[in-house]
Order: structure tokens, then C-alpha cells, then sequence
């Protein structure tokens, strides 16, 4: 047995301990998140264990994350991009932002091993809430030993003895299926950490390349994807929606919206006109359970987590003309393509 394993055999074990300490405690598997099976509520929650228990339940509408069988609100708030979140030295009001989120119903909360401070900032806020939080995070790494360094460190960052989502980042190439698949590759490290209850389910994420995501999910059991939804992207020669969505139901994978505002492009003059439309859209596309996006502050926060309250199915004409819309410019609002 390599050093590596017993040390986090080590870690599961104090983290059983903990859980059989906290029995009796009743968890609310239909919240978005619960503390799994033989694993910990974090330290820090059991300290202040009315800080979990006497949050409001989110208003949000909820959909079932596919075949985790976990509900999580429609909107999540996403760790990278235009946020404090993951820009060093704004420590004060990313505290204030996750705060924030935490306070207006926000329960998913997406990450990465690669997002600056972003796993740091979380860690600061998230721990006192961990039992109602959905935690999901990334590694960009392709081999077992390289994620599960990934994966520990991500731990400690955040604070917490266990991912709900941990997810491959940014798959590109149908190479890089390869490399995953492989005996030593990152796909091992995912099925030990879910065996060992360090994880609860797996993901894979790309922006780049559809084809490379719908193969991973035909050659690996993942529980989830993250991809773009927007109605820019369905303009490009290779969308997502049509190569990917048939694919995830199929096998009842859960759907994990990014890329909604594309960034604010999306909004450019002649283009959409709000938020209202971007998350209208891709909310409405069958087989999406949720959507991540980030915040620059806290006034757009709680514009967005309105906007998701509000949020109603569109219509098929309603779906169409958004797609016109959007349209104009396509190839400047779907920029995040050739990204590699």
C-alpha cells in the first residue's frame, strides 16, 4: 500500500469518527446538499450548528441533478471569471459575496484547483454551512497521482473532508479521453475518491470541443457534465446543445449550465437584453438541471438569484427568438471555443 493511500485512509477514518459523533442528527437528503455516508459535517459546523440549520430554504425553483438524485437550486454561483472570487488581494469582498449568497438561497457553489484564490475564499465562508452547501470543484490534471494531489489540496483549501462534485477540467481533445481512461489515468483517481467517500460524484467540463465530452461520458461513468448553454453557442458550426443533451439523457447524467452571459457578450447592443433571456434560455432546454454564473458583486448577485425566482419555461417561439437575437455576433459571443 503507497503512502499516499494510507494518509488518506488516515483522513477517512478521523472523518467517520466524526460522523458517528454527530448521530441522531437528522440531514434533509431533498436540500441540495447532505452529508454522505461516512463521511463529516466539518469541524466548523458542528461548532455553530445553527448557522446550517437556520438557513432559509432557498426559494429558488429546484431541479433532480440527474442520476445523483440530489436537488439543487437552478442557479449556482460560479468561483472564476469576472468575480472577486478568484482575484487576488479582494479577500474582504469575496467574504462578503459568498455571505451574501449563502444568505439569498444560493446552495451550489463551483470551483477549481486552477481558479487563483478562488478554493481559498470559499474555505473561508463554506465550512459553516456544510451540511446545506453543495461544494463542486476541479483538477485540469489527466493522471491518478496528479489529480489526488489536486484533489487534497483542494480539500484543504476549502476547509472541508469531502467534495459533493468533483469534476475533470476543461476537456478538450478526444487525446485527452485517452489519457483519463487510461490504467494510471486521472479516471482512477476519480473511482478511488467516490469508493472512499472523499467524493460523492464525478463530472467532466469543456468549453471547447463536444465531441471530446460526449465520448468521455460514453467511455466513463460520469455523474455529471458542465458545458456551454447559450443561445450564441447554438449558432456555432458545432454546438453544444444538439451534440451533447441527447447524450447526458440518455444516460441520465446531470446537466450543469456555464457560459450563460458569455461573459456580458451575450448583451451587447442588438443582442439579448438581460439576464431574463440568457438564463431564460438555457434553463429551458430540455435535460439542463442547473446553471453556474459568476457575480462582480453583490447588487449583480442578487439581481441574477432574482432573476432565477422569476424564472419560467419558455416557449418554443420565445426559445426562437432569443436564437435570433443572438445571432448577431455569435462569433464574438462565443470567443470561449478556442479555449484550450
Amino acid at each position: 500500500m503507497d503512502d499516499r493511500k494510507i494518509k488518506r485512509r488516515k483522513f477517512m477514518a478521523t472523518g467517520a469518527a466524526t460522523a458517528a459523533a454527530i448521530a441522531g442528527t437528522s440531514l434533509v437528503t431533498q436540500n441540495c446538499a447532505a452529508v454522505p455516508p461516512e463521511s463529516t459535517a466539518s469541524e466548523k459546523d458542528q461548532q455553530n450548528p445553527d448557522l446550517a440549520s437556520n438557513l432559509p430554504l432557498t426559494e429558488m425553483p429546484e431541479r433532480i441533478l440527474g442520476k445523483t438524485g440530489v436537488s439543487v437550486p437552478i442557479f449556482g454561483l460560479g468561483g472564476a471569471g469576472q468575480t472577486p472570487l478568484s482575484q487576488r488581494g479582494r479577500e474582504k469582498e469575496s467574504i462578503l459575496l459568498l455571505e451574501k449568497a449563502v444568505e439569498l438561497g444560493i446552495r451550489y457553489f463551483d470551483t477549481a484547483a486552477s481558479y487563483g484564490p478562488s478554493e481559498d475564499n470559499f474555505g473561508q465562508v463554506l465550512p459553516a454551512y456544510r451540511s446545506r452547501v453543495f461544494i463542486a470543484s476541479k483538477t485540469s490534471k489527466l493522471d491518478r497521482d496528479g489529480a489526488w494531489r489536486e484533489l487534497e489540496r483542494s480539500l484543504e483549501r476549502l476547509k472541508t473532508d469531502y467534495l459533493d462534485l468533483w469534476q475533470l477540467h476543461h476537456i478538450s481533445f478526444l487525446e485527452e479521453i485517452d489519457k483519463i481512461t487510461a490504467k494510471n489515468g486521472a479516471g482512477k483517481a476519480l473511482q478511488e475518491a467516490k469508493e472512499q467517500k472523499i467524493v460523492r460524484f464525478c463530472g467532466i467540463t469543456g468549453h471547447h470541443e463536444p465531441d471530446a465530452i460526449a465520448e468521455g461520458v460514453r467511455r466513463y461513468p460520469f455523474d455529471t457534465i458542465l458545458v456551454p448553454i447559450n443561445a450564441a453557442d447554438r449558432q456555432h458550426p458545432h454546438p453544444f446543445v444538439p451534440h451533447i443533451l441527447p447524450v447526458a439523457q440518455a444516460e441520465n447524467i446531470g446537466v450543469i449550465a456555464m457560459k450563460v452571459p458569455a461573459y456580458g457578450r451575450i448583451f451587447k447592443p442588438g443582442r439579448l437584453t438581460g439576464m431574463e433571456q440568457a438564463f431564460g434560455y438555457s434553463l429551458s432546454q430540455p435535460g439542463v438541471h442547473c446553471a453556474i454564473v459568476a457575480a462582480e458583486d453583490t447588487v449583480q448577485l442578487e439581481s441574477n438569484i432574482n432573476v432565477a425566482k422569476a424564472f419560467q419555461q419558455l416557449e418554443q417561439s420565445q426559445l426562437k427568438e432569443i436564437e435570433t437575437l443572438a445571432a448577431n455576433g455569435w462569433e464574438d459571443t462565443t470567443f470561449f471555443r478556442r479555449w484550450t
